[in-house]
C-alpha cells in the first residue's frame, strides 16, 4: 500500500513538474510574439515621426510599451488568484 501512494506522489510529482515547464515555454513564446508586434508597430508606426538617429528614443519607447504591457498582465493575474482564493477560503 506504501509504495502505491509513493507511485502517485511521483507520478503527481512528475505531472506538475511537466505543466510548469510547459507553462513556462508556452509562455517564453508568447513573450516573443509580443516583443515581436511591438517592435513592429514601433518601427512601422512611431519612428517615422521621429528624427533620423533616434534610436534610443525609439528602444525607449518600446520598452515603454513592453512595461506596461507586463505590468498590467501580472496585476490581472494578480487580481484574479485573489478572486479565485476567495472563493476557495469561502467555500472551506
Amino acid at each position: 500500500m506504501e509504495t502505491k501512494k509513493r507511485k502517485l506522489k511521483l507520478r503527481l510529482a512528475i505531472l506538475r513538474q511537466m505543466v510548469t515547464l510547459s507553462t513556462g515555454s508556452l509562455g517564453l513564446v508568447a513573450a516573443l510574439a509580443w516583443n515581436s508586434l511591438i517592435q513592429e508597430i514601433v518601427n512601422n508606426y512611431i519612428k517615422e515621426y521621429l528624427t533620423v538617429g533616434s534610436g534610443i528614443v525609439s528602444l525607449l519607447i518600446y520598452a515603454l510599451v513592453v512595461t506596461v504591457l507586463a505590468v498590467f498582465v501580472t496585476l490581472q493575474l494578480s487580481k484574479l488568484i485573489e478572486k479565485l482564493e476567495e472563493n476557495q477560503n469561502s467555500q472551506k
